[in-house]
């Protein structure tokens, strides 16, 4: 009990550091592990365990929100193939050059090949935690790095499954009608109800017929998880299930982070090493920015992927640590790897602000192609006549565009970037269109309109609705601007920043709820 109770004190004093500095708080939980190990604090046992389990249900968390179609564009599948290449080919130099220069010496060009190979993925979790504390997983830039991630993944479980030097189970073909039979008998697990069982259930999709059942065949089990997620994606209770996980996850993954200190204690040499490593990011991000760039995605879009991916993943420490197994590697490159990773989370945290106003500010800056040449997904979107935006067109936002439409009499425009959402509005008759209210490009063809009165915030994310505020008063919108708000904090904060109207989503919800009971007491005339 005393070990546990020294990893929460300095694990949460670690997470507080880091939010303190404006760090993301996983940075901390990544520190907190290489002080535990040098502390000679002993690992938990389980740590592992967690770790992994945490990453699983991050996987399976994934899939739920993914839809298939977007491995199928050619900004995700080439951009992830053409930059992995040429990754390993660059990284294989620089090493070479390294070695040239006697900073460490590599026996075989094979060796430069495996850690090439170990540095050319990005982190699966980190980018997914920035998505999610920035509510972009649907933004364009979001489901492009999403894409890139999984598609990499998959190379991933590839050589992993090679590497054990045994192919997969005949069985594993059993799959292809398996998935079919589990998506087909589990569309009504949104009628489950309790909150405690959609969670267990959720757990019970990610390890049984997803983990376990995938290493029984001889694939990988995290790609079980992702594929289990993806079957149950398209069903009504995907996003009440995700959110039903989302505390345990977050909490498993901190073991995550935690675990990599553990991977061993660094000398002067691991350091240097790791350290060296970190000169590559910046090749990295420029990489993704020019092959999207080459795809017809505008700067801001190719600007905030590359930042996003411009860090190395956790999949670099399991294909370092198979290349030990197999005797590809000396160990010593375990422990530099752990250190560049964590560097890179480092790194990557400073240059992937929670807010991207500044990131979209500086692309606006840089000279833009005709909207001609953009990929249709990245071009301007015109607004006609609308006089009213409701920015987010989930639950609260659909509501609010109807109570607009029929009781007021409005045009009203909904804008969204779910691309799927989009899709389902406009079958029912909906005005909405695509796009990101934390883009400055789009805020700048709504203010220049010059029709708009009143624009509402209907985002699930404080900061996204904090930035579309900024972007508002920064051109001097001169309408009504209200938003809807989760916390009494958040509440507080929007006044703050001069908003106009802010509603607190249960205390609107809590009055709504009275008027109608009152309303149905007078027509029963008590």
């Amino acid at each position: 009990m005393t070990t546990v109770l020294i990893y929460l004190v300095v694990v949460f004093a670690a997470g507080l550091l880091a939010i303190g500095i404006r760090l993301p708080p996983l940075v901390g939980f990544l520190a907190a592990g290489f002080v535990l190990n040098g502390l000679g604090v002993p690992e938990i046992g389980g740590l592992g365990f967690l770790a992994d389990l945490g990453v699983t249900l991050m996987l399976f968390a994934i899939g739920l929100k993914l839809n298939v179609r977007t491995l199928l564009g050619r900004e995700v599948w080439l951009t992830a193939t053409a930059h992995m290449a040429g990754s390993v080919v660059v990284g294989a130099a620089f090493l070479g050059l390294l070695s040239l220069l006697g900073v460490f010496a590599v026996g075989s060009l094979p060796i430069l090949g495996v850690l090439a190979f170990a540095l050319s993925f990005s982190s699966t979790v980190f980018v997914i935690k920035i998505l999610q504390d920035r509510g972009d997983e649907q933004a364009l830039y979001g489901r492009i790095a999403i894409g890139v991630l999984i598609m990499q993944d998959i190379a991933a479980v590839v050589f992993l499954s090679v590497s054990r030097g045994t192919p997969p189970s005949p069985l594993a073909l059993g799959l292809v009608i398996l998935i079919p039979l589990l998506w087909w008998f589990f569309k009504r697990f949104h009628r489950l109800g309790r909150a405690e069982m959609q969670a267990l259930f959720g757990i019970f999709m990610a390890l049984v017929p997803g983990y376990a059942l995938f290493e029984y065949v001889g694939l990988e089990g995290t790609l079980g998880a992702l594929v289990m997620g993806m079957v149950l994606a398209s069903h009504p209770g995907a996003d009440q299930l995700s959110h039903s996980l989302f505390t345990l996850k977050e909490l498993l993954l901190i073991g995550f982070f935690v675990n990599i200190g553990f991977t061993g204690l660094p000398d002067a040499q691991n350091i240097i090493i790791g350290l060296l490593l970190l000169l590559l990011l910046p090749l990295q991000g420029i990489g993704y920015w020019v092959l999207l760039w080459a795809q017809g995605m505008r700067h801001r879009t190719s600007l905030l992927a590359g930042l996003l991916l411009s860090n190395y993943s956790e999949f670099g420490l399991i294909v370092a640590a198979t290349g030990v197994t197999a005797g590809w590697l000396p160990t010593h490159w375990l422990v530099s790897i752990a250190i560049a990773v964590a560097g890179s989370f480092v790194v990557s945290a400073i240059a992937n602000p929670r807010r991207t106003s500044a990131l979209s500010q500086f692309a606006s800056r840089i000279p833009p192609r005709p909207p001609e040449k953009l990929h249709h997904h990245d071009r301007p979107i015109p607004i006609g006549n609308a006089r009213a935006l409701v920015l987010g067109m989930g639950r609260v936002g659909r509501a609010t565009y109807d109570r607009l439409v029929d009781e007021y009499g409005i045009n009203t425009l909904g804008v969204e970037h779910d691309p799927d959402r989009v899709e389902h509005l406009l079958s029912e008759g909906v005005s909405v269109i695509e796009g990101d209210a934390t883009d400055t490009d789009f805020w700048d063809r709504v203010v220049r309109n010059g029709k708009i009165e009143v624009i509402v915030l209907a985002m699930p994310s404080q900061l996204a609705n904090i930035d579309a505020l900024q972007e508002l008063r920064e051109r001097k919108f001169t309408g009504t601007v209200a938003a809807v708000a989760l916390y009494v904090d958040d509440v507080e904060e929007l006044y703050e920043r001069g908003i106009d109207v802010v509603v607190h989503m249960y205390g609107g919800a809590g009055r709504d709820l009275a008027d109608q009971s009152m309303d149905a007491r007078a027509e029963r005339g008590l």
